[in-house]
């Protein structure tokens, strides 16, 4: 049994709701040779007063940078920044691994307004 079919400890709700995961989309993706492990950089717009944000996202097994242009993603937004080698990420891109243990996107069935809050 792998350490992702365990449960973890329980949280209280309180815990969770200081998670800001939020619903944006992607105006611009660039590949990113420059990480470690296969990735791609994303700029992806949650509107209002967050606005435009970065990410590194080890996405490419399954995606192409053009083709995640104008698609709507979830993140947390609310996590400090982290630098990835030359590029700094502003937010966590959502994912769950498909059997492979590759990324697939997390993201609403239908469009939404970016901005809107994970509840």
């Amino acid at each position: 049994m792998s350490s992702e079919s365990i449960i973890r400890d329980p949280i209280a709700y309180a815990d969770f709701e200081r998670i800001d995961i939020r619903v944006g989309t992607v105006v611009d993706a660039q590949p990113f040779p420059e990480a470690r492990k296969p990735a791609i950089k994303l700029w992806i717009d949650f509107g209002g007063a967050i606005g435009v944000k970065r990410s590194s996202a080890q996405l490419s097994v399954h995606y192409a940078p053009d083709r995640l242009i104008g698609r709507q993603i979830c993140a947390v937004v609310n996590f400090p920044p982290r630098q990835i080698g030359p590029f700094m990420s502003e937010v966590l891109t959502l994912g769950m691994p498909d059997a492979e243990a590759a990324v697939v996107l997390i993201r609403p069935d239908f469009v939404v307004p970016d901005g809107g809050r994970l509840f």
